[in-house]
């Protein structure tokens, strides 16, 4: 990162998308968005209780991965499935498909998003794009492309809808680990407790950190801060997509942390269907997005936090996503952050 003295130049597009499809070459990621029983069987349901606007039709399939989705749309009725995928998983997507006895309606295309030509409009676009923070690989972007370039008027997006929430956090983990060195002296005769502002630099950093919160440490209820409605947000919105919150505690802790998830919903006839990463709900792949203070800061019963975020490409790599936070809490002074995700995150999703 370039908190470690050295500004990254700027990746080319072509070196950008080279990265990101080639992450998605190998087996490890396909088998955890699988086995994430959340997330593959919500769009399963999702894609069920839309199958009176996918039977007969065509529907288009955007990043399908091994084409599970594809093979969802051809269960609940389709009569015809553009796969669409850039990496070399694409081969055995393939593979997939003719096991399954579906090559006669799915189509699987080797390619971007941007460069294909398909032989006919679609009337329904399905895609599983997000990425940690919701907007992390800009994969969005090409759902959008598709939506202007392929989906028939009136069309139907799955899903059609996602929702940014943030929420301040305790962190236990991180408060054992600046004490532990308050405790070497204790335990060895040496005095290390000037390590802690060092530690707390190192942990407290300006990385997105990829993380499981439990609910007792989230400090206050959720904040919505954004919403995109994917049948009509722009790629132009995507380049900065903020909002405020305004939230009050719930008692006495410390709060070292702000954490941000993301719902996604999909449309029924009765009752909407609800993918969520909050930490109020089952674990998906996705985790939470944890962005640290860089201090704690001690709160009580029904302090105010508030403040704006804003989730925006990075200069280095526009796939890649920044999030800037605004913030005051209780009666302190605004302060402000930036972080961006670390390379350990780079090629996963």
């Amino acid at each position: 990162m370039s908190q470690h003295g050295t500004k990254k130049r700027k990746l080319d597009r072509s070196t950008e998308d080279y990265m990101y499809f080639d992450s998605y070459s190998d087996v490890t990621i396909h088998e955890e968005m699988i086995a994430d029983t959340v997330r593959t069987n919500t769009y399963r349901m999702g894609i069920f209780k839309n199958s009176k606007s996918i039977e007969g039709k065509v529907v288009l399939d955007v990043g399908a991965g091994t084409g599970v989705l594809s093979l969802f749309c051809a269960q609940a009725g389709a009569r015809k499935v553009y796969a669409v995928e850039a990496s070399s998983i694409a081969d055995q997507a393939v593979r997939i498909v003719k096991l399954n006895q579906m090559e006669d309606r799915i189509e699987v295309i080797k390619a971007t998003l941007e460069t294909i030509e398909l032989a006919e409009q679609v009337d329904v676009i399905v895609s599983e794009w997000m990425g940690y923070a919701l907007l992390h690989e800009s994969m969005l972007n090409s759902v959008i492309f598709a939506r202007d370039k392929w989906l028939k008027p009136g069309g139907l997006i799955l899903p059609s809808r996602a929702d940014l929430y943030i929420a301040p956090i305790n962190d236990l983990v991180v408060e054992g680990r600046l004490n532990f060195w308050s405790t070497v002296k204790g335990q060895y005769g040496v005095d290390m407790s000037c390590m802690t502002d060092f530690a707390r630099k190192c942990i407290m950093n300006k990385d997105i950190t990829v993380n499981p919160v439990t609910v007792e440490d989230v400090l206050s209820h959720p904040c919505k801060f954004a919403e995109l409605d994917l049948n009509t947000v722009t790629l132009e919105q995507l380049r900065d997509v903020r909002g405020v919150f305004s939230c009050q505690c719930f008692g006495s802790s410390s709060i070292h942390a702000f954490c941000v998830w993301f719902t996604v919903t999909f449309p029924a006839e009765e009752k909407a269907l609800v993918l969520s990463t909050s930490p109020f709900k089952p674990e998906t792949h996705w985790k939470q997005a944890v962005l640290y203070l860089d201090d704690a800061v001690d709160v009580m019963q029904d302090t105010k936090v508030e403040g704006e975020i804003s989730l925006h490409p990075s200069e280095e790599n526009s796939r890649h996503i920044c999030i800037r936070v605004d913030y005051v809490i209780g009666e302190q002074k605004k302060h402000s952050k930036t972080f961006s995700i670390p390379d350990q995150y780079l090629e996963v999703k």
